[in-house]
């Protein structure tokens, strides 16, 4: 599977959203978010150890997966707009949170702009600014000249550990072909918005249960970058997962699951 799995869509500002509820109907609200060239089905190996409590909701971001591609650059605002639109769609007031890479970036938007729509924050091989430009013009040229095709390699060797790339080739295809079917014009849109993204002092407006969780090998989003997080989020928790990458939840599910698990969980008993 390379794509989110009978998925529904609903129109959401204008875009198309492809989304995805496992786990109890009357359970409290987990909503989860991709990284980058990525989709609903990159969390295929952690939903399990989260749906006997809670209601998972996995939705595509624009441009990637099954969601509608709009035309133009986006910024990580508008993506955490249609975040909550699509909270706001489905009639869900509050929802605990989960995002890795973008999809940290997004959360911290949510946890900074809509904080009384979050019950708890995980922030996941995520940073608040991504710099340098030059680095991210390369690779737009590549992809609008070659497609995904002349990105994947360099991908998955950023994202992977070189031992998890040996050793998990079944994974590693997986995760290949997820990228290989991203839209160019939804990676070049949601990567600009990576791109222009400065939000280290919005950090400071964030006030729900935070975890930052990283991993020790990360060179996407490095472990300096989520301690900046740490240090900015009042009261947030670290976690620094041996052994990982950028996808530390496909890299070291059981780490990564347990993790998250724990401090969900911790925040919910308190609720």
């Amino acid at each position: 599977m390379t794509q989110l799995q009978d998925a529904k869509t609903v129109n959401v500002n204008g875009v198309d959203i492809a989304h995805r509820f496992d786990g109890p109907e009357d359970g409290p609200v987990l909503l989860v978010a991709n990284s980058l060239m990525a989709n609903g089905s990159m969390w295929d190996w952690n939903i399990p150890a989260f749906t006997d409590r809670y209601r998972v909701l996995r939705y595509d971001k624009r441009g990637h997966g099954k969601s509608g591609v709009a035309p133009g650059l986006y910024s990580i605002a508008q993506l955490a707009d249609d975040a909550a639109s699509l909270l706001d769609a489905l009639k869900i007031k509050k929802a605990h949170f989960m995002g890795l890479s973008i999809g940290g970036m997004i959360g911290q938007q949510l946890g900074a702009r809509y904080p009384e729509r979050i019950l708890s924050l995980s922030l996941c091989n995520t940073a608040s600014e991504m710099p340098p430009r030059s680095l991210w013009e390369d690779r737009f040229q590549t992809a609008r000249t070659k497609g995904l095709v002349g990105l994947v390699d360099g991908t998955i060797a950023r994202w992977f550990t070189t031992p998890f790339i040996e050793r998990a080739p079944q994974d590693i295809e997986k995760v290949r072909q997820m990228i290989l079917a991203t839209n160019v014009d939804g990676y070049i849109g949601c990567g600009s918005a990576v791109r222009d993204m400065a939000q280290s002092t919005m950090l400071l407006k964030i006030k729900a249960p935070t975890l930052v969780l990283s991993g020790r090998h990360d060179p996407a989003c490095t472990v300096d970058q989520g301690i900046v997080l740490n240090r900015l989020i009042d009261g947030s928790q670290m976690v620094i997962i041996e052994d990982a990458a950028h996808l530390s939840n496909i890299e070291q599910p059981a780490r990564f699951n347990q993790a998250v698990r724990e401090f969900i969980d911790s925040v919910d008993d308190r609720l």
